[in-house]
């Protein structure tokens, strides 16, 4: 069993009355090498290591190997029990979630690249928050990560997921709507609605570029990823709420591909142009470590430690 557009899953989805989950399952099961019980055994330890990648700079915050990020997961994570806190619940903790991947990426710790290492807070910050957020249990976390794997194989076979290819839209945007609809089924959509709701994540950061200051995938990736996963939780929204995408998903991927094209090669990775561009950019990029340690130290006094 395979599908290779959007339009053949849902057809697929809704001939054999299974969610996108099931038939990606069957689909790996059918063209892969592994076992129902590998499958499961590479499930639980992708969420693992989700998890651990996602909780563990909450508390012990990781200096990047750039020196440019570093304690900002435990400062958005802590801000989140203040009542200065503007987004609250959900949305906070998988901001929370996202940067402090980026950081475990950054400083060469264990992430699950998804799709990518540069966009690899987006699915665990959306779908653990979720999660922990409604209650709802591994295996329905692990529905949510094959559901996004599907999302993922299409934008992989028909669009891009490469920064240097196609600008950030096909890292943190695919990551974004691989999201979106893992969220959309893990919280009772249709296979309609998990794809109408990747196809408003892609939309909503159609053209977003590729600028990593100093060529490190620190910042602005970082931030880009809390970015995707507020993007995956209104498209979510959005979705079960019954809104549709006037533009169905297998052309909005075209669509996200022929953008990411037009780029100049200036702002697909190269670092070359956007922020990365910018005088306080290239400052950064010849030593602009002190002001990363300074984010540091703050972050190890607020706990009590020695910086």
């Amino acid at each position: 069993m395979d599908f290779k557009s959007g339009k053949e899953l849902q057809e697929l989805c809704e001939k054999k009355g299974q969610p996108i989950s099931e038939v990606m399952r069957q689909r790996e099961l059918c063209g892969g090498a592994l076992s129902p019980a590998q499958i499961e055994e590479k499930l639980d330890r992708v969420l693992e290591i989700m998890r651990a990648s996602a909780h563990g700079p909450l508390t012990e915050p990781r200096r990047s190997m750039g020196g440019l990020i570093g304690g900002e997961a435990k400062l958005v994570h802590d801000h989140g029990a203040s009542p200065a806190n503007v987004t609250g619940g959900i949305l906070s903790k998988a901001i929370a979630y996202s940067m402090g991947v980026l950081e475990v990426n950054a400083s060469m710790g264990l992430i699950v690249a998804a799709p990518t290492a540069g966009s690899s807070g987006v699915v665990p910050g959306a779908l653990l928050a979720v999660a922990e957020e409604k209650g709802l249990s591994d295996g329905t976390l692990k529905k949510g990560l094959l559901n996004a794997g599907a999302i993922g194989y299409l934008l992989m076979r028909n669009a891009s997921v490469s920064g240097a290819e196609a600008g950030c839209q096909a890292e943190v945007g695919s990551a974004s709507a691989m999201a979106t609809s893992a969220l959309v089924e893990m919280m009772g959509g249709t296979p309609g609605m998990c794809l109408h709701g990747a196809a408003l994540a892609l939309s909503n950061l159609l053209g977003l570029v590729c600028d990593p200051i100093a060529g490190l995938v620190e910042a602005p990736c970082q931030s880009r990823n809390t970015v995707g996963v507020a993007n995956a939780v209104t498209c979510a929204e959005l979705a079960l709420s019954g809104v549709t995408s006037l533009i169905p998903f297998d052309e909005m991927a075209e669509a996200m591909y022929q953008v990411g094209t037009c780029l100049p090669a200036k702002l697909r990775e190269t670092a070359m142009g956007g922020a990365a561009a910018t005088p306080t950019g290239c400052a950064l990029c010849r030593g602009g470590k002190q002001e990363s340690d300074g984010i540091f130290a703050y972050v190890k006094r607020k706990a009590g430690e020695e910086p």
